[in-house]
């Protein structure tokens, strides 16, 4: 999972819930209600920081 903006991602499907942590900045960020299609299209992309 190389990427120049994203350190690492999870993804919790009963809950809908992505943890998303970032690079430059370390923080960690979660997001409602993302659908498991829409979080299996960001695993996939070639260019997470871009697909985000």
């Amino acid at each position: 999972m190389p990427s120049t903006s994203i350190r690492n991602f999870e993804y919790h499907p009963d809950s809908r819930v992505p943890s998303v942590w970032f690079v430059a900045s370390g923080r960690h960020y979660e997001f409602l209600d993302v659908p498991p299609e829409t979080f299996a299209a960001f695993k996939s992309a070639f260019a997470k920081g871009r697909y985000f």
